[in-house]
């Protein structure tokens, strides 16, 4: 995930090559940023904040999320996975995000 803090708005925007660009208002101040962005996907998700581990990129914008058993995807994401696997002509491959095909 790409992070940029002191946005004006929580959002998650496109796919950009192999990252997810993550926004949140707050400050890039003692991983403060990448807290609200925990609390912010776990509502996306559906799940609670002990479900999102930060894999590393606690204090950087490049991150890596372990989000565990998503209840739902964020509509960008679906969209972003239906694209892929139509475009690849695969559409009967398992979600790697949620295990199903």
């Amino acid at each position: 995930m790409l992070g940029k803090p002191s946005a004006k708005s929580d959002a998650i925007g496109q796919v950009s090559g192999n990252q997810l660009n993550i926004s949140v208002t707050e400050a890039p101040v003692a991983g403060r940023a990448t807290d609200h962005m925990v609390r912010f996907l776990s509502a996306q998700f559906g799940v609670s904040t002990d479900d999102i581990e930060v894999v590393f990129g606690r204090f950087n914008v490049n991150k890596q999320l372990r989000i565990r058993s998503p209840r739902h995807l964020p509509p960008v994401i679906s969209e972003y996975l239906s694209r892929e696997a139509s475009s690849a002509g695969r559409s009967d491959e398992v979600n790697p995000l949620t295990d199903e095909a």
